[in-house]
């Protein structure tokens, strides 16, 4: 593991690690126009959405966004995603799952920059805020989603209240990640034990690997033109191409990726 790679596992410091990491990705790979940074998602046998030409190249990467996104039918809705990246997802979802507006949070400035300039939709917008203290009302939302970002967040369960703050009764949160297997007790009580309801969850890390490899090659090209020589090894593990750290995880079962479905409840539990 190199020294970068250590630095990220100390938890006190990772928050600040993390907010220079994705604006340094974000001037390496803008001019490639990557609008996903999430990992990817296929079933066996395959999903089969029915894609646009300009969609396609990015077929994993949406078909994780679909999978997690569509476990509520978001016609309507008032919705977030906090930890937007790129706003591939935000923009994907926005076209195709009809949300009456959907707004994406990220901690990174230059990521919003790149999301306002890339993705112009009606009923779109983006704004920069911290996924530990969101900048919205008490019962504002109808839907909040959250994929493969909460990892980096120095206090999960502070993250799942303040979702629930920002629900309004009935609302849902529509949520993936991944932890390491050292990371999964503590992980599994903090869902099961935050003002949500946990609905349902689901371990789609087979369905992940299979995502990882449809997008092995351009990750491996991504990786190898956008960042510096002394950054491919963390650059593989943040991409999880095969042969990674992360990717050699999740295929021998050391790290494991869930879907899951939380609900604020309309009534306070008794």
């Amino acid at each position: 593991m190199s020294l970068l790679e250590r630095l990220f596992a100390i938890a006190p410091i990772r928050k600040t690690l993390w907010r220079l990491w994705y604006p340094f990705l974000t001037r390496r790979l803008r001019t490639h126009d990557v609008l996903f940074l999430n990992y990817a998602f296929q079933t066996d046998p395959p999903i089969g959405l029915d894609l646009t030409s300009a969609d396609e190249p990015h077929r994993a990467s949406i078909q994780l966004y679909h999978h997690v996104a569509s476990q509520i039918d978001l016609t309507g809705l008032q919705m977030l995603e906090v930890s937007c990246g790129h706003g591939g997802g935000a923009a994907w979802i926005t076209r195709h799952l009809h949300p009456a507006h959907f707004t994406g949070l990220d901690l990174n400035p230059l990521g919003i920059r790149f999301c306002q300039q890339r993705h112009p939709l009606p009923n779109l917008n983006f704004i920069q805020g911290d996924a530990q203290s969101l900048p919205f009302a008490d019962a504002s939302l109808d839907a909040v989603l959250n994929l493969e970002a909460s990892h980096c967040y120095p206090d999960f369960p502070g993250f799942l209240a303040n979702v629930h703050r920002v629900l309004r009764p009935g609302g849902h949160l529509l949520y993936a990640d991944f932890r390491f297997a050292e990371d999964l007790a503590p992980w599994q009580h903090a869902l099961s034990s935050s003002p949500l309801t946990l609905i349902h969850q689901r371990d789609i890390s087979p369905d992940v690997l299979r995502g990882m490899d449809m997008n092995a090659q351009r990750s491996r090209e991504l990786v190898r033109t956008c960042l510096p020589s002394f950054l491919h090894g963390l650059g593989s593990d943040f991409a999880a191409v095969p042969g990674s750290r992360v990717y050699d995880a999740l295929k021998n079962q050391q790290l494991s990726y869930h879907s899951a479905l939380l609900k604020k409840e309309t009534q306070p539990a008794s």
